[in-house]
């Protein structure tokens, strides 16, 4: 597994997602009855989330957040509150994604040789050619709102680190399922209390996805299909052609222009898991990062108002910076650049900052 594969398993394990992946843990008004299903066995459910393909499909996903994060722009779906968003699959690879964010709307397509994803707000469209083994950052972001994606990435992270058990059945999208209910050893350093899967009787691909944490009757965070289409999708939600004056540009270019956009982007970039150093295993993994020195020295005071307004200051042996804590995630940020951000109570970040290159 690629580190971008693996920090984006942790974000979904703690932090959603984003860096960050989830079913409610009662069904929610107007849902119905609970489905009557046959017995089946936790073992063959997680088995059936690792290894379920969805076949084709499009849906509308919903993603309700209490928790505490503040708002990334690219990924309005991340922030506190409830959005939404539409996702379909030709179920070979074939890909369309749209997230609206407030008057504008982001689509991401992958028509099979070529990522496409156009800014409604700027009119710009980013062009990536694929090639082996490249990964596709538009694409990542559309899958991060995705609940079959976060459900495979929670469960192949900390199976190992739960107890797992199926809890009743659920109706999502007016589909049965079953629940899965993985929770945390007794041993394991962690702010999560369990993570809730509703797991489709018949497709077994995840329909929804549910974080709850330590004191709290209600789910952090939660993404479900409200609707969803089985079957055959039209091939023409696969196609893209650039809008009339839309200006084209490479994933490259694109890069380029973020980096030109100032120091404080170092913050978000190691925020966000760019070359990440993984810490741990399971539900106490620590995704570490250093930020660069002139990142740190030329904040601009806007950026370091925000920085100090949603965190704390904080010292220890391994020195001083920042700390901000949600419900499903704690980030340290130390004065000399170096960030570290789990789904773990303070101290073992305080524990792990020292190991950070």
């Amino acid at each position: 597994m690629n580190k971008r594969k693996v920090t984006l398993a942790a974000a979904a394990a703690g932090v959603i997602t984003g860096m960050a992946g989830l079913s409610l843990a009662a069904m929610p008004a107007g849902a119905g009855q609970p489905p009557s299903l046959p017995d089946v066995s936790a073992e063959s459910l997680v088995e059936q989330v690792l290894t379920s393909k969805p076949g084709a499909f499009g849906g509308t996903v919903e993603v309700d957040n209490k928790l505490g994060l503040p708002s990334l722009a690219e990924i309005p779906q991340l922030a506190d509150g409830k959005h939404s968003a539409r996702i379909w699959t030709d179920g070979n690879g074939k890909f369309r994604a749209a997230l609206p964010n407030g008057q504008s709307e982001q689509t991401i397509v992958n028509d099979g040789k070529t990522t496409w994803s156009w800014n409604s707000a700027d009119n710009e469209v980013t062009k990536a050619e694929h090639k082996a083994d490249q990964p596709k950052p538009d694409e990542q972001k559309a899958q991060s709102v995705d609940p079959a994606t976060a459900a495979k990435q929670v469960v192949g992270m900390t199976k190992e680190f739960s107890d797992i058990s199926v809890d009743g059945t659920a109706r999502v999208a007016n589909r049965a399922a079953y629940e899965l209910v993985l929770t945390p050893k007794a041993s394991e350093k962690t702010l999560i209390r369990e993570v809730r899967i509703a797991v489709d009787a018949e497709l077994k691909m995840p329909l929804r996805v549910a974080v709850l944490t330590n004191g709290a009757s209600e789910p952090a965070g939660t993404v479900g299909f409200s609707e969803i289409n089985v079957g055959a999708q039209d091939p023409k939600l696969f196609e893209f052609t650039p809008p009339a004056q839309a200006k084209v540009t490479t994933p490259e270019a694109k890069e380029q222009k973020d980096r030109d956009r100032g120091p404080e982007l170092g913050l978000e970039q190691a925020l966000q898991g760019k070359d990440p150093q993984i810490f741990g295993t399971g539900w106490d993994t620590v995704v570490g990062a250093r930020i660069p020195a002139e990142a740190m020295t030329q904040v601009p005071a806007e950026a370091q108002g925000l920085v100090d307004k949603f965190t704390k200051k904080v010292s220890g042996a391994w020195g001083s910076g920042q700390i901000f804590n949600t419900k499903v995630a704690t980030i340290l940020i130390a004065d000399d650049g170096r960030v570290v951000a789990g789904a773990v109570p303070e101290q073992v970040l305080f524990d792990t900052i020292g190991q950070v290159k």
